[in-house]
């Protein structure tokens, strides 16, 4: 079948009558920010696909097989103290996963390119000096031959001008509008990294926040991994803490009129502080693994549908892990930004493994509609946009490598 020919997909839309989650008692949201030694792994595993999938379309003219979403990091240790300190043993990171190695007899530098992509990325991390700090060791093994089979059918060639096929049965799972609670938590984080960090030097990358919502009362509880060379001493620290907490309180007020409350690095006490040279707690003590942090919204949310598969570093060609949870929550925002009378709406998509990844086994739209409106209509619609966005599907790959979609 072309990729012209129209396909009857098996799209379902069904309404439900249960609270909202911004109606809920208590929701609990959180993000685990950009220098968190989980996230850190997101990002690696994410950066090593997208490094191979530009060099096997620069030498080969198609993205060959490939998921490198099995990162692991082993904490180093080091000696922080105000105005200082040193790393004493370095971070080591394990690029595990999957890639090809060989194209038509010809061998692809897997592991210089990851290692490469992977030290490139950990420069998000401002004062981590990625020569010296950290041990990059590559052990991609070759990809599995029937996968292989899967992923590029008899002709390489033309493989990928055809429809792929889904590399596993596994679903995507998005959400959409984000609640007050989930929007202060992307964003917190997220504006403190682009600008806040900046202002302050002495802010590190390792921020973790945690919302609770009680009733109409939101407490924020936040830490930061401060940079030890940038703090002076306990008086210098409460006060570029008290500057954060600040910030974050206003970022938060900007997306709610509920009362918030903002607690900054809780285990504090005059004798020990949330203090590292680098500014990433995986400098000493703190482990990570890549797909044990945000999912591909950003957010932790434990009050919502969520899929348990990580979406960084997984090919964006045929694993539908990855293409499922980016295409969910590009049609559940596109959904709420174009049909009216929608409170909430959650996507889930299921694959099976060896069918177009265009033909999912399932899609559904779970609405809570507003009172009053028509249901027919908003059905038709949210069928048209789901079956456009399957349609187009090829364009999330596109976008996955050209870096516009977050993963984590």
């Amino acid at each position: 079948m072309g990729m012209g020919n129209p396909i009857e997909r098996n799209i379902k839309v069904e309404f439900m009558s249960r609270e909202p989650v911004e109606e809920q008692e208590i929701e609990i949201v959180e993000r685990k920010g950009l220098g968190h030694p989980d996230s850190l792994c997101d990002g690696i595993a994410e950066a090593v696909s997208v490094a191979l999938c530009k060099e096997y379309k620069r030498k080969c003219g198609v993205i060959l097989h490939h998921n490198t979403d099995k990162v692991q990091l082993a904490a180093g240790r080091s000696n922080p103290r105000y105005g200082g300190g040193e790393v004493i043993s370095p971070i080591y990171i394990l690029l595990g996963g999957r890639a090809t190695r060989v194209f038509e007899g010809e061998e692809i530098a897997v592991d210089v390119i990851a290692t490469r992509a992977a030290k490139d990325y950990l420069r998000v991390v401002r004062n981590l000096d990625v020569d010296s700090h950290v041990i990059v060791d590559s052990k991609l093994g070759r990809g599995s031959s029937d996968l292989l089979e899967v992923f590029t059918g008899n002709n390489m060639k033309s493989a990928q001008t055809e429809m792929p096929m889904a590399n596993d049965t596994s679903f995507g799972v998005g959400h959409a509008p984000l609640s007050e609670c989930e929007s202060i938590a992307l964003n917190v984080e997220g504006r403190v990294m682009d600008e806040y960090r900046n202002k302050e030097k002495a802010i590190g990358e390792d921020m973790k926040v945690m919302a609770l919502r009680v009733g109409d009362k939101i407490t924020l509880t936040v830490g930061d991994a401060l940079v030890s060379k940038y703090v002076d001493d306990y008086e210098h620290y409460e006060g570029a803490k008290r500057r954060l907490k600040d910030f974050i309180s206003g970022v938060a007020e900007s997306y709610t009129t509920r009362d918030v409350n903002t607690l900054v690095n809780m285990a504090d006490t005059p004798e020990s502080v949330y203090i590292t040279v680098t500014g990433t707690s995986a400098e000493m003590g703190d482990d990570g693994g890549a797909g044990r942090g945000n999912r591909c919204n950003g957010l932790i949310t434990p009050n919502r549908p969520m899929s348990m598969e990580g979406t960084p570093g997984k090919n964006p060609v045929n694993h539908t892990g990855k293409i499922y949870n980016l295409l969910a929550n590009k049609i559940a925002n596109d959904v709420v930004e174009n049909v009216d009378g929608i409170r909430e709406v959650h996507i889930k998509i299921l694959s099976e493994i060896g069918r177009r990844i265009d033909d999912p086994k399932a899609a559904t739209a779970q609405i809570i509609p507003k009172s009053d409106v028509n249901l027919e209509v908003m059905e038709k619609k949210v069928l048209r946009i789901t079956d456009e966005w399957l349609s187009n599907i090829a364009e999330i790959t596109e976008m996955v490598i050209r870096g516009e979609l977050r993963t984590f």
